[in-house]
């Protein structure tokens, strides 16, 4: 059998195309379907392991949670890793390949999309329908040549699209309008509905905008969707930090002072969801926190000299000196020894970047990449499972205890008096783990369970399209 594609584009970046994805996932499962997700190309520091150690996006991970299956590396054959000065890391197939520059990256157009074509192929045969996401906006005219991941991908599944455009940005009539106005014939006739996304208050007072917006693209409107602020779903990446909300008082719980480092590469800070009252630190604050998180990142050495050129590694140490508990996480765990050095040039030219030194540890940088999903305890005793993506190895000559203890026997981080150090990626989404390293429990309304998000994306999704148009254009 091979599985039905439906394809979602977008009018620019950020305007909800993973949320629709993740959304129609959803919808075709409670229909009785079998369905899986696909992303050719994402560019993105969010990550996550799959079962035998690739790496994928962190949004094709949530929804294959959606679709109720387990991430596969075909579901995101390439993944672009921003690390700074040396372009992206390019994760082929789940694992890391080359660093390569933008124009660099595009020599290698053919073998890709053989790459990608060959994914998809693989994934096709177990399903009914693959929902593809696009990448930013389906009209980059400069990269149609080279387009392994939009309408040039549509083209060659022959998928039809639907149009995604978020009216919150301003704009939706150009967006949308201007958007057919660039299309192809042969890419027009892929796109044949849109909708608009994120919609503020009475949907109805939009309907002579549909009908505009209908006459102008001589395609149905899908639906007009409202914002959904209430539905949490994992960010793809760090420009997300940019739109969170204002942290939140821990209500029915004690006032908890909790900082975050925002680096320049961060990476994975999905490991702060059960965190929303946590202020992003860019600077040094007048202001004493209780526990202060360095997350992970994509460039350990530049990030470490931002620290440092910030003023932040001295404030840290005030911190500390006050009372603060410092957590690093991955890249953050790196940054808490006295030396991290790198002398392949894995990240940098810099070569040796001085650590922070709460721990006496060294991290050596390597050109191998350790991906793999973990079953651990921690110290204490309380089960959990996390992942680790990482490119060096740390040796520390502290005598504390570890952080966790993995289920292969060996030892993972360190935990000493308010300093905590670990490699593992999804520990501190545990909320027993999250608050062996607080000052006060979790507020009960925190949320836990994973699944409620997916179904209430289905619900709002199933609420709002216009079901006889969805089936007729994508399900015959």
């Amino acid at each position: 059998m091979t599985a039905r594609p439906i394809f979602i584009g977008g009018t620019g970046s950020h305007v909800g195309k993973s949320w629709v994805a993740a959304a129609v996932c959803r919808y075709l499962l409670r229909m009785g379907l079998r369905v899986a997700p696909f992303k050719a190309q994402n560019m993105s520091n969010n990550s996550m392991v799959c079962a035998g150690g690739g790496e994928i996006g962190r949004a094709q991970a949530a929804q294959a949670e959606a679709c109720g299956i387990a991430p596969h590396v075909d579901m995101n054959p390439i993944l672009l890793k921003p690390t700074g000065n040396f372009g992206s890391q390019v994760v082929l197939n789940g694992h890391a390949w080359k660093n390569l520059t933008a124009r660099e990256y595009y020599e290698h157009f053919e073998f890709l999309r053989d790459n990608v074509a060959q994914a998809y192929d693989r994934l096709v045969s177990n399903y009914d329908y693959v929902v593809v996401e696009g990448a930013g906006s389906i009209t980059e005219l400069n990269l149609r040549h080279c387009d392994l991941v939009n309408l040039g991908l549509a083209a060659r599944i022959h998928a039809p699209c639907i149009l995604v455009a978020d009216i919150d940005r301003g704009g939706v009539f150009a967006s949308i309008a201007g958007t057919f106005q660039l299309l192809e014939p042969e890419e027009s006739n892929l796109v044949r509905t849109f909708m608009v996304n994120r919609f503020r208050g009475d949907v109805s007072l939009f309907r002579d905008g549909v009908g505009i917006l209908e006459a102008k693209t001589g395609r149905r409107c899908l639906g007009v969707f409202p914002y959904a602020p209430d539905i949490r779903l994992d960010p793809e990446d760090s420009v997300s930090l940019d739109e969170r909300p204002a942290p939140v008082d821990n209500a029915g719980g004690a006032s908890q002072r909790i900082a975050i480092i925002r680096f320049p590469h961060i990476s994975n800070f999905t490991d702060f969801r059960l965190l929303p009252e946590a202020r992003y630190i860019t600077q040094p604050v007048n202001e004493q926190f209780d526990v202060i998180f360095l997350p992970g990142t994509k460039n350990t050495i530049e990030d470490m000299q931002w620290l440092h050129s910030k003023g932040i590694a001295d404030w840290l140490h005030r911190q500390y000196s006050d009372g603060a508990t410092i957590v690093g996480v991955c890249g953050g765990f790196q940054m808490l020894g006295e030396v991290i050095i790198d002398p392949d040039q894995v990240e940098s030219t810099a070569g040796t970047v001085r650590g922070l030194g709460f721990i006496r540890a060294t991290t050596r940088l390597m050109p191998h990449k350790t991906t793999r999903l973990v079953a651990a305890r921690t110290h204490s005793g309380i089960p959990f499972r996390g992942y680790e993506i990482h490119m060096g190895i740390t040796t520390i000559d502290d005598a504390g205890r570890p952080f966790a203890h993995l289920e292969d026997g060996s030892r993972d981080g360190v935990r000493l008096p308010r300093i905590v150090g670990t490699y593992l990626h999804g520990a501190f989404e545990n909320r027993e783990v999250l608050e062996e390293v607080l000052p006060h429990r979790l507020a009960a309304s925190v949320p836990e369970d994973p699944d409620r998000p997916y179904e209430q994306l289905a619900d709002w999704f199933a609420e709002h399209v216009d079901r006889d148009l969805f089936a007729k254009e994508y399900l015959r």
